[in-house]
């Protein structure tokens, strides 16, 4: 079973990577943790982010894959949603920003971007460092918390089992059609996106996403190479 899983990963992960186009933008977004104060609210088995670096090791390890396998040329850049790292910090007492910041210092092919809000990311994807009229959008990936509606960039970091900071199906008519590079490769790591938030997303960037239906796992993932599974039941579907 773990070994059907890892292959279906790869036939999306790994194959499409290599069809981005040279001199384009891989983009990354990872989102932010839980804080442990709202999650220990819960039932064990129903916590998350026990670890408060989920969506930052797997995006690292899938930054590595990427530039690996994507055309000389592939700009790779990681949008880091901050204030979710400065919440979980304070708890933990712990330095979490400068311990995200010390990937880049390690890995110099990706370029670290933090945001703290929707329009903020949304501005990055239309516009990137320097305009879309010559840098398109090769692939996007998204680490973090989600529903078949929205990414939950702070899903119980600001307030109690729910989000404060998202992208939902309903503001993706904003991103630029003409910021991606035909045949971008998109995918969620997220749970349930491909129940409504994949088929909302081709329809308005023209770019076909990968999502769960059901919920993604990302539990004892140095067991399967930091990358992420699904739970039982659950499927990765592009629409």
């Amino acid at each position: 079973m773990k070994q059907l899983l890892l292959s279906s990963i790869c036939l999306f992960a790994c194959g499409f990577a290599t069809m981005a186009a040279a001199d384009t933008e891989y983009l990354i977004v990872s989102g932010g943790p839980a804080v442990r104060k709202f999650e220990d609210l819960r039932k064990p088995g129903e916590q998350h982010d026990r670890w408060w670096g989920n969506f930052i090791r797997t995006a690292r390890v899938r930054m590595q894959e990427i530039q690996r396998t994507a055309p000389a040329g592939t700009r790779i850049t990681w949008l880091v949603y901050r204030d979710g790292y400065v919440r979980r910090a304070a708890e933990e007492r712990q330095p979490l920003t400068q311990n995200v910041e010390s990937v880049p210092a390690a890995y110099p092919f990706i370029n670290l971007v933090w945001f703290r809000s929707t329009d903020e990311l949304i501005r990055y994807i239309n516009q990137g460092a320097s305009g879309r009229g010559r840098l398109k959008i090769s692939g996007f990936e998204y680490f973090g918390h989600s529903n078949k509606f929205s990414f939950m960039f702070d899903y119980s970091s600001d307030v109690y089992a729910t989000s404060t900071a998202w992208l939902h199906e309903n503001q993706l008519g904003k991103i630029s059609r003409s910021a991606f590079a035909r045949n971008a490769f998109c995918q969620s790591w997220g749970c349930h996106t491909a129940e409504s938030f994949s088929k909302v997303w081709k329809s308005k960037t023209g770019s076909w996403m990968v999502g769960a239906v059901g919920k993604t796992d990302y539990s004892y993932m140095h067991e399967r190479n930091w990358q992420v599974g699904l739970s039982p039941g659950s499927r990765w579907v592009r629409r």
